[in-house]
């Protein structure tokens, strides 16, 4: 499927056969995947055990805030996009982890009631030095609300086994 600018797009993996290897994630390359709502009562549990800020816990003093309202915590909003990209592509690929992420940002407040999706591009692709068994892919997440507004970006690397893999071992092609 072809993007702006002749990007090569890739919706959501389905089919269990579909396993992505390092081969898959070229330079280039834009996934897009998500579809996430934002439930209220999710945003309050998650800031009651793990970011207890007022603006997070507390719609008065949410409002007070320079957030203008009751929004869910940035380290929410990450869960929640591992999560979309879990289901969206990593269940089904050879990833191997990650050694971090860098780059966060927090650009625009996540309500209750947002759908969240996430638009990935391949920014780099190499294979380990010391494991040539293992690519490594550095990409950029963009995470979009339901108006199209990026509310969050990060950068980091993804390990994922190679299918041509020093070992011998195969990993088979993705279907379709």
């Amino acid at each position: 499927m072809a993007g702006a600018a002749g990007l090569s797009i890739v919706r959501r993996m389905s089919a269990p056969e579909s396993r992505l290897a390092f081969e898959d994630f070229q330079v280039g390359r834009v996934f897009e995947f998500g579809g996430r709502h934002v439930d209220r009562d999710e945003v309050l549990a998650f800031a009651a055990a793990y970011d207890p800020q007022p603006f997070h816990l507390d719609e008065e003093a949410a409002n007070a805030s320079v957030l203008g309202g009751l929004s869910a915590s940035g380290w929410h909003t990450c869960a929640m996009t591992m999560r979309m990209m879990c289901d969206g592509y990593l269940l089904n690929s050879t990833s191997q982890g990650s050694p971090g992420l860098d780059n966060i940002r927090w650009l625009k407040p996540v309500r209750p009631g947002d759908t969240l999706s996430v638009r990935m591009s391949i920014l780099e692709a190499r294979t380990s030095k010391n494991r040539p068994q293992i690519g490594l892919v550095r990409s950029q997440w963009e995470v979009r609300n339901q108006h199209g507004d990026t509310v969050m970006t990060m950068e980091g690397w993804g390990m994922f086994g190679r299918r041509e893999a020093v070992s011998g071992a195969e990993v088979p092609p993705p279907a379709g």
